[in-house]
């Protein structure tokens, strides 16, 4: 049977306060040592309501910490993309570039951040730049393996076409192997933009950089649970709303 769109439009509203109620009956008898919501929203007020101010460098609205999250994010997400899209059509028009190279790819893919960040360090010897490139080696696969796979999906008959028409290889990557590939580049740059604001909680909370990861592990350390959660609903609303975004502009590109 199908929904109104006043249902369709209340049933999150349901489900958040079904959470909600859980959350309560939790802190107050199965879990003693978790805040209940009006306690984790009476202790973080201050964040929410001044979400830009700046008291002290880990004692920032949680705005501003979520901004500083974000911008180290977009910088590891765009070298991921700059260096995922090129190696995934790589992967996908070569034979030879995929047996060279795919099994020293699915040794790397499963690396935790938690080994990369490490070696970030030694390379850069400073926290941003270490962050950025684990952010980027742990997004990008997901941009590669799915590149490749658009990339080899494509009939062989548009390939042929393009030899017919005597395309160069600039006009057929770009009028042919593009287009026919892009839902499968935005499933990868969907898929690379939620690791990427996964991996920036790991990374900040290693550097103790300002950001929400950074304020989470200085919460955790002070034993203010409060604030803990706080930082992860604030994480999974950006993460839902990073996917929104991405999705739009998937549907933008592909109208």
């Amino acid at each position: 049977m199908a929904l109104s769109k006043t249902g369709s439009f209340l049933l999150p509203f349901v489900g958040v306060a079904a959470v909600g109620l859980l959350w309560a009956a939790a802190s107050s008898s199965v879990a003693p040592n978790l805040p209940s919501p009006g306690k984790t929203w009476e202790m973080s007020r201050p964040y929410i309501v001044e979400p830009f101010a700046k008291r002290g460098e880990l004692d920032q609205g949680i705005l501003r910490f979520t901004f500083y999250s974000l911008i180290l994010v977009a910088k590891g997400y765009a070298l991921a993309l700059l260096l995922g899209t090129p190696l995934g059509f790589l992967l996908g028009v070569s034979k030879f570039f995929t047996k060279s190279f795919d099994p020293i790819i699915q040794i790397l893919r499963p690396v935790s951040p938690l080994a990369w960040l490490p070696l970030g360090l030694i390379l850069f010897e400073k926290s941003q730049p270490a962050a950025v490139f684990t952010i980027a080696i742990c997004a990008m696969w997901p941009t590669v393996l799915n590149t490749a796979l658009g990339v080899r999906s494509i009939p062989q008959d548009y390939l042929n076409v393009a030899r017919v028409l005597k395309l160069s290889r600039t006009k057929t990557l770009f009028k042919v192997l593009l287009p026919a590939a892009m839902p499968y580049l935005f499933t990868g740059f969907r898929l690379s933009l939620g690791i990427a604001w996964l991996v920036i909680v790991a990374v900040e909370m290693l550097t103790g950089t300002p950001g929400v990861g950074g304020f989470l592990w200085q919460e955790y350390n002070s034993l203010i649970y409060e604030h803990i959660i706080l930082c992860i609903l604030t994480i999974g609303v950006v993460g839902y709303a990073l996917d929104r975004l991405m999705s739009l502009v998937e549907r933008r590109f592909r109208t």
